[in-house]
Parts: structure tokens; sequence; C-alpha cells
């Protein structure tokens, strides 16, 4: 099995594509596109047929990173403002990227829209042959990610504290 994509709810298309490849570096691969409620193509019939009757229509944007896991972009119509955080519920609640910018990549997290939302850990803070590091972040709509430096299996091939 490998992974894909992810989809990701946003508030404004524009400045979800300008956060995720400017703050990011993700590539864009279709830009902003504007999906309506119809039954005559198949895609018009898949989206009726994820999002049901009445989905109002929504605006669409497919990125890739740079190890090619594809992130697709929705803003509907009918939205909420923000992301709101509830750790009670069941379901996914973030996604994570690594880079060996961190530093950078934090700075222009901020510098577009998105948040800190903690100080950045080590996993091994007592063995400095182990520098993996993380931080979890927000985007300007409030959704969740996380950055690492390292491999998930370099980040967790070893017991930490």
């Amino acid at each position: 099995m490998k992974m894909n994509h992810v989809g990701i709810m946003v508030g404004d298309m524009d400045k979800a594509v300008e956060f995720y490849t400017n703050a990011l570096g993700l590539k864009i691969v279709m830009n902003n596109t504007k999906v309506i409620e119809e039954r005559e193509t198949a895609i018009g019939r898949m989206c009726i047929a994820v999002f049901g009757e009445g989905f109002k229509g929504f605006n669409i944007a497919h990125l890739v990173t740079t190890d090619g896991i594809g992130v697709e972009l929705f803003e509907m119509k009918a939205r909420q403002e923000r992301h709101e955080v509830d750790f009670s519920r069941l379901g996914i609640f973030h996604f994570c990227l690594q880079t060996d910018d961190f530093a950078g990549v934090i700075d222009k997290v901020e510098k577009f829209g998105g948040k800190v939302r903690m100080d950045i850990m080590r996993y091994h803070p007592e063995d400095d042959n182990k520098p993996a590091k993380m931080v979890y972040l927000e985007d300007p709509f409030g959704n969740l990610f996380e950055l690492y430096s390292h491999t998930y299996e370099e980040t967790y091939a070893s017991d930490y504290e």
C-alpha cells in the first residue's frame, strides 16, 4: 500500500494555494478549478455521490509534495469559517510533512498566515546522535499538521522518552 493523497478543507482557495506552495513548497498540479453540482459528467455524478445532493459546488486545487504525495484542497461554497479542533472526535486530526529546512519552513508558515502550536521538540534530547525533531503547526484555516526533520522510520526506529 502506498499513500496517494490527502484532502483538506480550506476557507479561501487563493490563500490556501499561496500557503501550501510558498510556505510548504508544494507544487501545483491543477490550480483553482470551480466544480458545480451537475449530472452530465462523470465528475459531476461522482461529486453528488460523495457530497450528496445540494452540495452547492466548490473550488478544488491539486498540489503535490516533492516525493509525489498529492494534496487536494477543497473550498466548499457552504462551509465553516475555520476548522475547529476537537480531540474528542474520531477521525484524522493531522497530516505530517518532512523537511531539511526546519527553521525556514516554520518562518514561512507564520509569514503566510499559519501558526506554530508548540515549541520544537526532540524525540531523544539526551542523545546528540538522534537529532529527530518535530513541531505541530496550523495552516491559515486551523488545519493541524506536523513537521518532522527525519523520516518516520528514523524517528521511531528506537524507543524514546
